[in-house]
Order: structure tokens, then C-alpha cells, then sequence
């Protein structure tokens, strides 16, 4: 899946010279959190964070009232020469990239402009989109052997049971090299009679199993 797909492409963005009251009202009038800089050539040339907003802001349960620091601005509190992503990067990619760089959001830059951005939010849900964990179903997790088609043996279980699969996620078995987990959602809130083909055909259901119930 490339980012194109998943950007918002909306983008709001201010310039250096608006100041942090102009951001701060941005951010609680479009509900977002992270702000793209431009500059006079509508380059990205910074980012500003809501949490950078709060650090230079004075506390409200502090006495200070240097209300001066409302007129400040962005270019002296923004984080400048963000990473950025492009369009056709890949959203595996970039959640890692996510993670390495501790960062809380992207700008999607194509031809010096900025077309687009994802956050951690976003990637969050198109994970929860691609499990099918927004749908209703259930979850079965199967330890099956480390071999060539073997997903093709599984899923031939889900078309004798005529059951619509959702997602599957594959893991590495962490108590065997030679065999791994395969965490299937099917569209399905009754998969008593799918766990009952599996363990007929061989496969260990390790979920659902629940103690003092033969599934």
C-alpha cells in the first residue's frame, strides 16, 4: 500500500512568519495537532507540534503572564528540516520509519510542495482497517509448520466452512523456528465449527481455547 492512499490531503499549513497564537488557534479549530512550516516559496522548511506550542506557552497554573510569547513567531519554535515521505513510499516503510525516528508525524512532499501528511493516528487505524478489527468477526490464532503452502492447506479449511477471511496476520514462533502463528479474523462471531476443521485436518488452534471446553 503506498501513502498516496492513506494521506490526508488537506493539509494545513502556516508560514514562518505567523505566530504561535495563529497556531495555536489553527490547531484547535481544525482539531490537529501537527503543522507544517512554509516559507515565503511555500517550502517546508519546519514543523510545529502541539506539544511544541505547550513548552513555549506559559502554563496556566503558573503565575507568569508574559503574554508576548503569543506574538512569537513559528520560525523560533519550530523543528526545522522535518522528515519527510513522498507520495509513492510504501506505508510498511514508513511506519518504520515512524518508529526508528521517534516521530509523530509526516509531511508528504511531491515536487517541492507539500501534498499531503500521516500521523500516528492514521497509520494506527489503517492497521485496525487492514486486521478487520472494525468489523464485526472473530479471531483464531493456529500454529502450522514453517513450509511452503501452508496458508494455501489453512484456507482451504475457510472455503469448506464457506467463511468470508477478514485478514491474516503471520508471526514467528517464538518457541519453535520451526513452525509459526497464524492469526486469522474471520467474518464469522461462531468459528466453533472452522476450529473443529482445523484440528481435523492437523493444525493446533491455540485461540480461541478455552480450559474445560473441548472446542
Amino acid at each position: 500500500m503506498l501513502i498516496e492512499e492513506i494521506m490526508v490531503r488537506d493539509v494545513q499549513t502556516l508560514l514562518t512568519t505567523n505566530t504561535v497564537k495563529e497556531a495555536i488557534d489553527l490547531m484547535r479549530e481544525k482539531k490537529i495537532r501537527h503543522v507544517p512550516i512554509l516559507d515565503e516559496s511555500n517550502t517546508l522548511v519546519g514543523i510545529v507540534t502541539d506539544r511544541d506550542l505547550k513548552e513555549a506557552v506559559p502554563s496556566s497554573l503558573t503565575n507568569e503572564k508574559d503574554t508576548a510569547i503569543y506574538q512569537t513567531q513559528l520560525a523560533k519554535i519550530m523543528t526545522r528540516n522535518p522528515i519527510t515521505g513522498h507520495p509513492m513510499d510504501f506505508v510498511e516503510e514508513s511506519a518504520l520509519l515512524f518508529y526508528d525516528k521517534q516521530i509523530g508525524c509526516l509531511p508528504i512532499v511531491s515536487n517541492h510542495e507539500v501534498v499531503g501528511i500521516i500521523t500516528e493516528t492514521d497509520l494506527l487505524y489503517k492497521y485496525i482497517e487492514l486486521t478487520g478489527a472494525n468489523q464485526p468477526g472473530s479471531q483464531i490464532e493456529v500454529r502450522v509448520p514453517n513450509v511452503p503452502g501452508i496458508l494455501y492447506e489453512v484456507s482451504k479449511v475457510f472455503y469448506e466452512q464457506k467463511t468470508n477471511v477478514l485478514s491474516v496476520l503471520v508471526y514467528p514462533d517464538k518457541e519453535n523456528t520451526e513452525t509459526k502463528i497464524l492469526v486469522i479474523r474471520v467474518k464469522t462471531m461462531n468459528p466453533l465449527t472452522i476450529i473443529e476443521g482445523l484440528r481435523a485436518e492437523g493444525f493446533e488452534v491455540l485461540w480461541p481455547n478455552v480450559p474445560g471446553i473441548n472446542l
